[in-house]
């Protein structure tokens, strides 16, 4: 009589705590995708209710989507940050696929330091450069005919400069995480070092060059300090333009809103669209390090 009743309390007992391992996961989910929510549904009222903090949900409003293209040019911002962002992103993964296949692969002099040092820039505040940066931009504007100030390839090239360190690091990891087995193969085949680089070893790294070039691009898509520093009109961002909703004489916080939900569009679909890939390459990058 008693062995049935402890099975059954332990069957209890184990269901009971599974339930209540889902009822947290939902309540920690429902606190990390409040501000979302609340994001959204902001968007979608009126200034006066935003003002009042009475939220009509049942009769949301598409206005301040429709008049945030031209209160402050919101589409110049988009663009450039998507073409600043995306390009940063793909030159930083570039260097950095080169540079990590060189750490993990070859036996040097100084390697060791080297990779001390990569670690050692993430330590410095990036807000150390931004001086000596934005004078060497109006250096070079003034004295050569090279122009980087407000100028898109100026904000590409400070955004690689600063993930690419950070980029060998991580793709350090996944390069020393495949076989070297494979390579030595194709060199038997005929191909070069080079050719084994290309056909056999960036392909199966392909999740971990995912993986870095999200992560640059999600770096470079949400930073203001520089970009508000190294720009005045035509390189500017979108954190620049939907700083620029509220003003001293106006504040268009129903704009501000939807410009937020616009710009969290396109790293939600980069996200989605690459978490195969991302999750690989995290796996990839924890294997061997």
């Amino acid at each position: 009589m008693t062995a049935p009743s402890v099975a059954i309390s332990a069957r209890t007992r184990k269901r009971l705590i599974e339930r209540g391992l889902d009822v947290l996961t939902w309540l920690v989910l429902l606190v990390m995708l409040s501000p979302v929510i609340w994001l959204v549904l902001s968007s979608l009222q009126t200034d006066g209710n935003l003002a009042r903090g009475t939220y009509n949900v049942l009769h949301p409003t598409f206005t301040a989507f429709r008049d945030m293209w031209s209160t402050v040019e919101f589409s110049r911002y988009l663009v450039n940050s998507v073409i600043i962002c995306t390009a940063a992103a793909a030159l930083a993964t570039a260097f950095a696929s080169s540079a990590g296949y060189a750490l993990a692969r070859f036996r040097f002099r100084g390697a060791r330091p080297v990779g001390f040092a990569l670690i050692g820039t993430q330590l410095i505040p990036g807000s150390m450069f931004l001086l000596p940066v934005f004078l060497g931009f109006v250096w070079l504007g003034r004295h050569t005919p090279v122009t980087l100030f407000d100028t898109r390839p100026g904000m590409i090239l400070v955004y690689t400069a600063f993930f690419t360190p950070v980029a060998i690091y991580f793709l350090r990891s996944f390069f020393m995480a495949i076989p070297r087995e494979l390579e030595d193969a194709a060199l038997v085949d005929g191909c070069t070092p080079f050719g084994a680089f290309w056909r056999i070893v960036l392909p199966n790294a392909l999740p971990g060059l995912v993986a870095t070039f999200v992560y640059a691009f999600l770096f470079a898509w949400d930073e203001l300090l520089f970009v508000a520093s190294l720009t005045e009109h035509n390189a500017e961002t979108l954190p620049i333009g939907m700083r620029n909703f509220i003003g001293n004489y106006s504040q268009d916080y129903g704009q501000l809103m939807a410009a937020g939900v616009v710009s969290t569009i396109p790293v939600m679909l980069a996200f989605f669209a690459t978490q195969k890939w991302l999750v690989r390459g995290l796996q990839a990058g924890a294997v061997k390090g």
